[in-house]
């Protein structure tokens, strides 16, 4: 992967986090970093410069990473609703997952930070970037991350196959 050519976007109300993060990022060939304290801040920043991949904090004031997601898939004026967002939190319990999972994020990185856990996750929403899925309250990465063949229960997407019936 060419690392020196993303522009990765670092939004974040703690600057020692922005700061880790960067030295891991330039670490491995990153150039381009731009950075926010907020998720209002994030959404600027995308205005002004482009961006291939934003990674936020879930916590933050006055606009969280969460109601930052939100406005970034659904907002009419959103600068690049497309745009892969890798979550990072130390809040990992399955209800803080599940709320960020479904307002759009497309990868979860949990504190503490590794390089190896930050490579992952750039890799992924690079080399495998989920395709993205409209519903009538949802917009985002399909939040399936793989095909079960197994799976007999109900198929939601009009893409998917015939409903299967149950025995």
């Amino acid at each position: 992967m060419r690392y020196e050519l993303l522009r990765i976007l670092l939004v974040d109300d703690n600057h020692y986090m922005r700061v880790l993060l960067a030295e891991i990022l330039r670490a491995i060939g990153v150039i381009h970093i731009f950075e926010a304290n907020d998720g209002a801040e994030g959404l600027q920043a995308m205005r002004d410069n482009a961006i291939d991949i934003v990674m936020t904090d879930l916590s933050m004031q006055p606009l969280d990473g969460i109601d930052f997601v939100r406005l970034l898939r659904n907002s009419p004026d959103s600068p690049n609703q497309l745009c892969p967002v890798i979550m990072i939190t130390g809040h990992s319990t399955f209800a803080r997952v599940s709320e960020a999972r479904d307002a759009g994020v497309s990868e979860f990185l949990a504190k503490p930070l590794t390089a190896r856990g930050v490579i992952e996750r750039i890799h992924q929403a690079v080399e495998h970037p989920r395709t993205f899925v409209r519903t009538e309250d949802y917009f985002g990465p399909d939040r399936r991350r793989r095909n079960d063949p197994g799976y007999v229960g109900k198929r939601r997407r009009a893409t998917d196959p015939a409903q299967q019936k149950f025995g």
